[in-house]
């Protein structure tokens, strides 16, 4: 096996080669192409095909490795080292023309994230890190941001458009935390929400209703920037919760104490 430094550089390789051909395919997509997974969950062809790509590219370097993806254009066998693709999150974004879409890709073993690429594609930022080794992005160093209260603090957040039986406990959360805090953001990715966080742009961020491969290879950036992340409990098991708060951690108590005391 390759060092992961050496897989990380493949890695950025393949998602800078890919978020080309998915910005590209863009500009001419149709109505077409968009099918429904859901009564409000989309995938496009382009999707599929950029899984496509990623996954055969992924292969070649760990030719040993399973597959754990979004659209499943791959079978998906459990086995020691496992990549856990986003081919596009933000698909929605995607197929309106929002220029904020990522590509998502994190590589497991025996289901410990252990690397991490988030390539932002229409602003071309790349973060990543490899565990225990810090957090970048485009080759620099990141780090969380270092305000302390919530008061002053920059969120971000992703409205239910799947799964509405939490919908009472969000708009009550909503109404709480806006006076709080400075403002709330809804980008549209939460690779890109997580990342966010992870450099200083947004002080905290939590959601929902995610997927493994929603926030893999984004909650280790922001872990290795000095981030935290728990589920609405304050667990560490925030992937099989399926929902996520996550913060440069002087502000977590709080923002905690109030999303929590909405939904439990």
């Amino acid at each position: 096996m390759l060092q992961l430094p050496d897989i990380c550089r493949f890695v950025m390789e393949v998602c800078m080669k890919t978020g080309a051909y998915i910005k590209d395919r863009q500009k001419v997509l149709t109505e077409l192409e968009i099918q429904h997974k859901g009564e409000h969950d989309i995938v496009t062809v382009v999707d599929k095909k950029a899984e496509e790509i990623l996954v055969d590219s992924l292969r070649v370097i760990l030719p040993e490795a399973g597959f754990i993806t979004e659209e499943k254009t791959v079978q998906q066998i459990d086995k020691e080292y496992m990549w856990v693709i986003d081919p596009i999150d933000g698909t929605s974004n995607f197929a309106h023309g929002i220029p904020l879409y990522s590509i998502s890709i994190a590589l497991q073993k025996n289901k410990e994230t252990i690397l991490g690429v988030v390539y932002e594609i229409n602003h071309k930022e790349c973060f990543y890190a490899i565990k225990d080794g810090g957090a970048f992005m485009n080759g620099q160093p990141i780090k969380v941001s270092i305000i302390n209260d919530l008061h002053n603090s920059m969120l971000a957040t992703g409205f239910p458009y799947a799964k509405f039986e939490k919908m009472d406990n969000y708009l009550a959360c909503m109404k709480l935390l806006l006076p709080k805090c400075r403002s709330i953001r809804r980008m549209g990715s939460a690779a890109v929400d997580l990342c966010y966080v992870a450099c200083g742009r947004f002080e905290g961020f939590f959601e929902y209703g995610l997927n493994i491969w929603d926030i893999a290879a984004g909650a280790l950036i922001l872990q290795e920037a000095g981030g935290i992340i728990t589920d609405f409990k304050g667990n560490e098991h925030f992937v099989f919760e399926k929902e996520l708060i996550a913060s440069n951690k002087t502000i977590q108590a709080d923002l905690l104490d109030t999303i929590k005391s909405t939904f439990y």
